[in-house]
Order: structure tokens, then C-alpha cells, then sequence
């Protein structure tokens, strides 16, 4: 009976609870748009005023706290056992797909135009210190400290489930693995329902906005109109692509998904730099990134004290806000590709390759947009307060060599990126709804694709109702709030059981350890390839089978 695999079940209850919510939640704001509206520009503005100083030192200490954990001998900790699932550049592309929507293709044309226009560090508005600060803000935004919140969330979540063999892959089962409180009871369920709620308020505002900027882009390159049937359509072949994805597995779904937008990203980041102008966006990409670099300090505590905090506010308050709310999500879906991975591989990657990423797509987009209105080509800044996103960028792609073809490449890339970024949120989602989860293990076929239809209703009703989407998008900044305490518990915990498991385990040791694991590996592999030929040679050597076993 020992040997006995634990119950896997669905928690319908915590399920039908959500979705509760969560269309409840859709149906207030479609009826009372008006009152939501002003009761989430307050409560915004209450939240990022009172927690200013909070948030900015949360985001600040991640980054020394995750980097100071990599380079100690605890980052030389094995997550698991055996060789890594995922090749590196797969593994990063999937949690980098999994960190950052779609709607990060529509910002990487237009982010700076928002900082020439309010910037920070108290610079005057639409100046040439504003433009020069432009790019390097966006840089800051999406960089390191993001990043490092997400590493943060992540490493703890990593180390319970691979290393504490601890079950359950959700927020609930770490907190009752800190704490004591049961997944299952009222605090767990809170805590579930919770990001559950986050989840679908995150990915409803990153699928209609880019089902919007989808339609608006396709409007102007045919002639469709632009209208809630072509909106739905649009989200279901997306959801058609992520259901497919999601049913099929973790191997030949996401994998495949994220290895195809990735690498068409990049193509297309390439195309842009080669046939744009080259020199002005090398250039401006390191001036940037050396501006960002140099006032890094300043540009993570500016809480502007003597001046009246609305871009702190709005903008760095609020960026770190939005990133929170992903980040138990994002540590769920990092956790179950990142077996056999180190601590130190995690934080770095993370830190590293999601920043260096995001910083050469943002780099080749925004300064190709910048040079476009140095040069009087297109005024972004005009275009997306007067007329939208959407046509700024469409105006930018026209520049290009086969211009009209770039725009539909660029449409195919937002699609396939939507679809890879919600196959990673309806693992998270249905991983959150499974109970007794253990390593190697995931949730069945059919309930992520229950999922899958569930996260497609809501953005389909959000349009249909016409709720306003900017109230959704506060409520779900603003639930980022209590997970701030709940990382900073799954964070002692770590903190704890590192030293618990570690503290009087030489470093060396530790990195003996994992070359030890590693020889295993190789030495099983190259024990198992003997083996099949010799079965492919000689038929008889099955006669000694028990033999075999009983060296292995």
C-alpha cells in the first residue's frame, strides 16, 4: 500500500468557485461601467500612493536577494533529480513566453512615446532629454528587476516541489508547506481563488487587447470591417491554436509553440534591424542600456517626494505591481519545466535571458520607432494619443521592404505568441485546480481543455458586454498587493529549508554532489544504449534480462 500513487483529483469546488467570480465579476462591471470605472481610478490611485515606497523596495531587494542566492554556494543546488527535460534555449523561451504577453509586440513599437511624453527623473515633458531617457525607461521596465520578481516566486516554488518533494503544484500547497495551513482549508482556498481570479484578469486584458490591435491591423490591411465578430473570431482561432497546444502536452505543444515564436520574433527583430536604419538603432539600443545602467539606483527608488509622484505612480508602481500579479503563475509553469535545473540556472536565466530578450526586441522595435519620428516619417507620439496604437504601427511596417507582407507576418507572430503565453497560463490554472500534483506529473488532458474554453469565454464576454477593460486591468494590479506577502512567505520558507537541508554542507560538496548525479545519468544512458544493441544484435540476450536488472 506504501507504493501506492496519491490521489490526483479536480478541486470542483475551488473551480466553480472562480469561475463564480470571475463572470459575476464580468457581469458588474458590463452593468455599472460608469461606477467601476471611478471606483478604480481611486482605488489605483490609493493603492500605488500607499504603497510607493513598499513596492519600489520589493522589486529592488528581489534583485539582490535572487543575484546574492546565485552566486552562493546555494545556487550550486540541484532542483531534482536527473538530466534537465529541456534543452536551454527551449527552456527559456517557454518561461520567457510564459512572463510576457502577446501585447509586448505592441508595446515594443510604442513604449517610449508614453515615457517622451510623462518621463521620470523630473525631466520636462516632449524634450530632447526626454526622447534621449525614452528608450532606456522602457529598458528599466522590462528588465532585471521584473525579472528578478518573477526569479523570486520562482526558486522557492522550485525548490518545494523538486527538492522538498513537497505535493501539490500551487500557491495553497507552498503556503501550507511554510506555514501549516491546509491547501485544502480556508486560507489555502483563499489564496488559490485568489490568483485564480488574477489569472483571468491578466490573460482577458492581454487576449482582447490583442485581439483588438489584431483586428484594427487587419482592418487596415483589408478592408474587414472592425467589428465584435471579428474580434470573436480572432479570439477563437487563437484559442483553437492554444487548446491544440494545451491537449497535446507540455512536449509537443509548448515546446513547439514557443520554439516557433521565438525564433519568428527574433527573425523578424532581425529584418527590422537589417532593412531599418541599423546604425541609428545599435546606437540608441547602447546609449540606452548604458543610461539605464548608470541611473539604475535612481530610476528603482525614485519615489519623487518633492514633486507630485504621478509618474512614480503610474508607471514604475505600476509596472511592478503588474509584474507581481504574474509572478505566481509564472513560477508555477517555471517549476514544472525546470526539473534537473539549478538554482543558479534559474535566477539567471530568468535575470538574464529574459531581460537580454526583451531588451533586443525592444531595442530593434522602439529605437526603428524613434528614428521614424526624429526624422518626421511618422510622429508616433501624435498618432497614438489622436488615432491609436495600431496605426502607428501599421504606418512603421509600411516603411519596410514589402511592407504589407511584414504586417502579416507581424499578425501571425502576435497570433502564434498569444497562443504560447495562454498555454502557459492554462497549465498554471488547471495545475492550481489539481490536487496531489507530484513531480513528473500534470494535469489531465481534459481538464486543461476545460480550461482552455473557460479562459476563452471571459475576454469573448468582456467584449460582448463592453465591461471596460481598464477597470479589470486595476483590479488585477491591485491583487498584487497581498501577493507581495505571499511570495515574502514562500521566500522565508526557502531561506528556511536552505539552511535546514545545506547550511553545514560544504560547497564544494554540494557541487561534488551534482557531478556525481550527472556521471549517474551519463553512465545509465550510455549502460542503456549497450543494452539495445545488444538486443538488436542478439534475440538471445533476452534470456538474461534478470541478469540486466539485477546490474541495474
Amino acid at each position: 500500500m506504501e507504493n501506492q500513487k496519491p490521489k490526483v483529483y479536480t478541486d470542483k469546488f475551488l473551480a466553480i468557485t472562480s469561475l463564480f467570480f470571475v463572470f459575476i465579476s464580468v457581469a458588474g462591471l458590463a452593468i455599472y461601467s460608469a461606477e467601476s470605472i471611478d471606483l478604480a481610478a481611486k482605488l489605483m490611485y490609493w493603492v500605488t500612493s500607499i504603497f510607493t515606497t513598499p513596492v519600489l523596495l520589493f522589486a529592488f531587494l528581489s534583485i539582490i536577494f535572487t543575484l546574492g542566492l546565485a552566486f552562493s554556494k546555494y545556487g550550486k543546488i540541484k532542483l531534482g533529480e536527473g538530466k534537465p527535460q529541456y534543452s536551454t534555449p527551449s527552456w527559456i523561451f517557454m518561461f520567457i513566453l510564459s512572463g510576457i504577453g502577446s501585447s509586448s509586440l505592441y508595446w515594443g513599437f510604442l513604449d517610449w512615446a508614453y515615457y517622451y511624453q510623462t518621463p521620470g527623473l523630473s525631466l520636462t515633458p516632449e524634450s530632447a532629454e526626454a526622447l534621449k531617457y525614452s528608450v532606456a525607461y522602457s529598458f528599466f521596465h522590462s528588465g532585471v528587476s521584473a525579472w528578478a520578481i518573477y526569479a523570486l516566486a520562482s526558486v522557492s516554488l522550485c525548490y518545494s516541489f523538486h527538492v522538498r518533494k513537497n505535493k501539490g503544484l500551487s500557491l495553497a500547497s507552498i503556503i501550507e508547506a511554510v506555514t501549516g495551513f491546509k491547501a485544502t482549508g480556508v486560507v489555502g482556498r483563499l489564496v488559490d481563488l485568489l490568483f485564480l481570479l488574477c489569472m483571468f484578469g491578466a490573460l482577458t486584458i492581454s487576449l482582447v487587447l490583442t485581439a483588438v490591435t489584431f483586428t484594427d491591423i487587419l482592418s487596415l490591411l483589408t478592408g474587414i470591417p472592425n467589428t465584435f465578430t471579428t474580434k470573436v473570431i480572432i479570439i477563437l482561432a487563437v484559442s483553437m491554436v492554444f487548446a491544440l497546444s494545451s491537449y497535446v502536452g507540455m512536449e509537443s505543444g509548448m515546446k513547439r509553440l514557443s520554439q516557433m515564436v521565438c525564433l519568428g520574433v527574433i527573425l523578424f527583430a532581425v529584418y527590422v534591424l537589417i532593412f531599418g536604419p541599423t546604425q541609428f538603432i545599435l546606437n540608441n539600443s547602447l546609449m540606452s542600456f548604458g543610461l539605464m545602467a548608470t541611473n539604475f539606483v535612481d530610476m528603482s527608488l525614485f519615489t519623487d517626494p518633492m514633486g507630485d509622484g504621478k509618474f512614480t505612480r503610474e508607471w514604475t508602481v505600476f509596472y511592478w505591481l503588474w509584474w507581481i500579479s504574474y509572478a505566481p503563475g509564472v513560477a508555477l509553469f517555471v517549476t514544472r519545466v525546470s526539473k534537473g535545473r539549478t538554482i543558479k540556472e534559474v535566477i539567471l536565466a530568468m535575470v538574464i535571458g529574459g531581460s537580454v530578450g526583451i531588451w533586443f526586441i525592444f531595442g530593434v522595435f522602439e529605437n526603428f520607432s524613434v528614428y521614424s519620428f526624429m526624422h518626421g516619417v511618422v510622429n508616433v507620439p501624435q498618432i497614438l494619443s489622436q488615432q491609436g496604437g495600431e496605426v502607428a504601427i501599421g504606418q512603421l511596417l509600411s516603411l519596410l521592404p514589402a511592407g504589407q507582407l511584414m504586417m502579416w507576418i507581424f499578425l501571425g507572430i502576435m497570433v502564434i505568441f498569444l497562443a504560447a503565453h495562454m498555454d502557459a497560463v492554462g497549465y498554471a490554472v488547471s495545475a492550481t485546480c489539481t490536487r496531489g500534483l507530484e513531480e513528473g506529473q500534470d494535469p489531465s488532458p481534459k481538464a486543461r481543455l476545460f480550461w482552455c474554453v473557460m479562459l476563452t469565454l471571459v475576454p469573448i464576454a468582456m467584449i460582448f458586454s463592453k465591461a471596460p477593460l481598464d477597470t479589470m486591468k486595476t483590479a488585477t494590479v491591485v491583487t498584487a498587493v497581498p501577493f507581495i506577502v505571499i511570495i515574502l512567505i514562500q521566500t522565508y520558507g526557502l531561506i528556511k529549508w536552505l539552511i535546514e537541508d545545506y547550511s553545514k554542507i560544504p560547497s564544494h560538496l554540494i557541487e561534488q554532489k551534482i557531478f556525481e548525479e550527472y556521471q549517474a545519468d551519463n553512465d545509465e544512458s550510455k549502460h542503456s544504449n549497450q543494452q539495445v544493441e545488444i538486443d538488436i544484435v542478439s534475440p538471445a540476450a533476452l534470456k538474461t534480462e534478470h541478469i540486466k536488472g539485477e546490474v541495474l
